[in-house]
């Protein structure tokens, strides 16, 4: 495994226990997944794994401080959307 800037190498997760480390259904990831919704994730032979900098940063989208602040951006509900903002746009299909 190649090693980050920190130099500890980078921890990557099935999809079970993503799912559990951002407190979802392992369901719900899977459709995120589908949809490209969800956070970034790699297949490696036939597994898909995740890296946790990546299910930290996509769950970072949906941190505010209130119920007006407008936030880094948005954490899209696990569904189709027919035209995915900008930030996802690239992301869909995978």
């Amino acid at each position: 495994m190649s090693a980050n800037p920190t130099g500890v190498p980078q921890r990557f997760l099935r999809t079970p226990e993503a799912a559990r480390f951002l407190g979802l259904s392992g369901r719900t990831l899977e459709k995120h997944r589908t949809y490209g919704t969800g956070p970034a994730y790699r297949k490696l032979g036939g597994r898909v794994v995740y890296a946790v900098e990546d299910l930290q940063s996509w769950a970072d989208l949906g941190a505010k401080s209130s119920t007006s602040d407008p936030g880094r951006g948005t954490v899209l509900p696990a569904k189709r959307h027919d035209a995915l903002p900008p930030a996802f746009a690239g992301r869909a299909g995978r």
